[in-house]
């Protein structure tokens, strides 16, 4: 095996990259080792393009397999990995946006990065699966505007919470208990920023400006060491020839088109307008050259002119599409409940064109979510799911299977909504959220978070405080010459420069997405954009409390309720009983559901005093007797030495003859029976035998007082 070896320190931590021949046919490819955390990445580009296509063909797939974990995981008849898990379907989107703004869009050669996870320790394989596909196609004969780097970056509470640390373990991450102020993951070039995925918890915008700088200055390090392995081994960029579009289209373009593409993009009809003037250009060119099939060159000098037309304006005159000024919102309407009774909570919130209905619907903890992951085995309380049918763009299309797209935007509103949730120890539900895109005309993930804030808290769930969320774009020419425009929507989501989209309360920032077209955008720009996005969440924070102040009261009377006791956890076998019997009795005989922790903790789920009734059985099953307690009971059996009490439906006592009365009792027969009902007191416990002493006569001196002969 050929093999060579380069290594560099990054956060404290040796990264190696190996190169060898063991997948020597396609064009990249590089195995990255961090710790004991490894993945191999390759990079291959068809020989020939693709006919007839209208975009750049990239495809990023991010495989996970257990045997990297040591793990046989599946069901009992299927062992082979299936359909990706949502994490590797997240590292897919964080690797496809990192790499796709560096390719010529106008290339119609497929190009396919994959990356596999060969082994893993506790750091973060997506930081490695990042850097080790920027490498494959580095050194490959792909033409791409790389290398890039990416690291992890944050403040956590096993570390110096004075300290940023760069690259810590991924479990601080994955376990949803886990306390840290804020987790960034960064992917950059050339001293700019391309790619952001982070939670934080309500940070100020200028201490994560910081931070991105200190990550900006880790990716410089990782840029210089893939530069140094491409200059020895990296191979000559393959050389695509570009199609030029005709004279013949571009003349009548300019004739028939151009004059009109500044009008229909400023009529202020969101797409409508520009749409209707594609179309027409559409026809116009099958009409003009109808021996033709190919028409994506004229596809794309239209899509050109717009973005150039949108920059300009932008840039020149502060215009924008629909007239609004750069730092201004769209209309905003919010609805807290109202839609229905059965629900446990809704939220409608609608930001111009855009339009979200976001449901919540509270659960027992039995309810949660496993997640059996390669490095992690945690339950989590919190889901948020994000729907984007066809006819909320206008649009038919086929109904199936979530596509990558949904999960990114359900799970970016997961980590936007997270911060602000109440511990689980003052709020034990689960909790999953369902945001339906209704209409969408710019950033409806960002609606979901203001919609499902307004969901939490018609369904009573005491969050810390409300969170909302904007999509900030830019229209770039230069360091000098920008504009920064807050609520994008229509044209320039489609042609501005990046998609910027910052989620938080009036305290501090929650959650941040960063995609960009160009190659990457400063810091410092990032950083005047995140103080623009303050401005305007503050505004929908403020329509959002106007509709609902604080979360309500209650939860909804269609919830189950939730009740919670202690139990000692050495009773804990006793309540479940054997192969699960006696707690599968009590589900049955009370309607609720029962969770038990080890530390003792029983969660009682149910409605219609079902965990009123489950509760009730539980604590007299574990109920601990103590010396001096007072009790009633059931006389069960009388005996020559005294008598046994029931003192409930588990538990009995015994009466010794000395302790029935204040006088000499000759026999216990002669003035108790089976079925009194006596009053005892509790004067010994022997645990280890399991034998708790009573006495009557210091419960009630008085009881057998003139009822020498039984029966009171």
């Amino acid at each position: 095996m050929q093999k060579k070896e380069y290594s560099v320190e990054i956060g404290g931590k040796t990264l190696t990259a190996i190169f060898t021949d063991l997948a020597e046919q396609a064009q990249g490819s590089v195995m990255l080792k961090y710790g004991e955390t490894i993945v191999l990445a390759t990079a291959c580009m068809s020989h020939d393009k693709q006919q007839g296509l209208g975009f750049f063909n990239l495809t990023v797939d991010y495989v996970e397999k257990f045997y990297a974990a040591g793990k046989i995981l599946g069901s009992r008849f299927v062992r082979r990995e299936g359909r990706p898990s949502e994490e590797a379907i997240l590292a897919c989107r964080v690797i496809d946006r990192t790499l796709r703004p560096l390719f010529d869009q106008s290339m119609r050669h497929a190009v396919q990065v994959i990356v596999t996870v060969l082994s893993v320790d506790d750091n973060d394989p997506t930081i490695l699966a990042v850097n080790a596909a920027s490498l494959a196609l580095a050194v490959s004969n792909i033409p791409w505007a790389g290398p890039v780097g990416a690291v992890r970056i944050g403040k956590y509470t096993d570390t110096n919470n004075e300290k940023l640390t760069i690259n810590p373990a991924q479990s601080l991450r994955l376990d949803e208990d886990a306390e840290y102020k804020f987790d960034l993951t960064v992917c950059g070039k050339d001293g700019n920023i391309n790619m952001i995925e982070a939670s934080a918890r309500q940070v100020s915008e200028e201490e994560l400006e910081e931070a991105l700088k200190m990550a900006s200055a880790e990716i410089t390090k990782l840029e210089t060491f893939q530069k140094k392995i491409v200059a020895e081994i990296g191979k000559q960029k393959r050389v695509i020839e570009k199609e030029t579009i005709s004279k013949e289209s571009v003349e009548l373009f300019n004739k028939n088109i151009l004059p009109k593409i500044e009008d229909a993009l400023f009529a202020g009809a969101g797409k409508a307008k520009i749409d209707e003037l594609h179309n027409v250009w559409n026809k116009m060119t099958k009409e003009t050259f109808p021996n033709r099939e190919d028409f994506s060159l004229e596809d794309n000098l239209f899509d050109d002119t717009e973005n150039d037309v949108l920059h300009k304006k932008a840039i020149t005159e502060n215009k924008r599409a629909d007239g609004r000024k750069m730092d201004e919102l769209r209309d905003l309407y919010a609805q807290a409940g109202g839609l229905s009774t059965v629900l446990h909570g809704s939220g409608i919130f609608y930001r111009g064109g855009t339009h979200v209905l976001s449901v919540l619907t509270l659960g027992g903890p039995e309810e949660r979510n496993l997640i059996d992951g390669l490095q992690l085995k945690v339950e989590k309380r919190f889901m948020h799911h994000y729907n984007f049918p066809p006819y909320s763009a206008g649009e038919v299309g086929r109904m199936g299977s979530t596509n990558r797209r949904e999960i990114g935007h359900g799970a970016l509103a997961e980590k936007a909504l997270a911060m602000v949730l109440p511990p689980k120890n003052d709020f034990p539900y689960t909790m999953r959220i369902v945001s339906e895109s209704m209409a969408s005309n710019g950033s409806t993930s960002q609606a979901s978070i203001c919609a499902s804030s307004l969901a939490l808290m018609d369904g009573g769930v005491p969050i810390k405080a409300p969170v909302a969320g904007i999509a900030m774009g830019l229209m770039y020419e230069s360091d000098d010459k920008y504009k920064i425009l807050t609520d994008i929507q229509g044209p320039e989501d489609h042609h501005g420069d990046m998609d910027f989209k910052i989620a938080g309360t009036k305290e501090g920032v929650t959650a941040i997405q960063l995609d960009v077209k160009v190659e990457g955008v400063p810091v410092k720009i990032l950083g005047e954009a995140m103080k623009q996005s303050k401005v305007a969440r503050l505004t929908i924070l403020n329509r959002i409390e106007k509709e609902i102040s604080k979360p309500r009261e209650n939860i909804s009377a269609s919830a189950p309720k939730i009740l919670i006791i202690k139990i000692n956890p050495d009773k804990i076998g006793m309540v479940i009983g054997g192969g699960g019997k006696t707690i599968k009795e009590i589900k049955e005989k009370s309607g609720a559901e029962i969770t038990i922790e080890d530390d003792g903790t029983v969660y009682l789920t149910g409605k219609d005093n079902s965990a009123e009734t489950a509760k009730a059985i539980i604590e007299e099953m574990t109920h601990e007797f103590k010396v001096g307690e007072m009790l009633k009971g059931e006389v069960v059996k009388v005996a020559d030495f005294g008598a046994f009490v029931k003192l409930n439906h588990f538990t009995d006592g015994m009466v010794h003859i000395s302790e029935l009365a204040p006088f000499r009792v000759e026999r216990v027969s002669d003035i108790i029976k089976e079925g009194m009902i006596v009053p005892v007191k509790v004067i010994n416990i022997d645990i280890e035998k399991g034998r708790i002493g009573l006495s009557i006569k210091e419960a009630d001196p008085e009881f057998f007082k003139n009822n020498h002969g039984g029966g009171q």
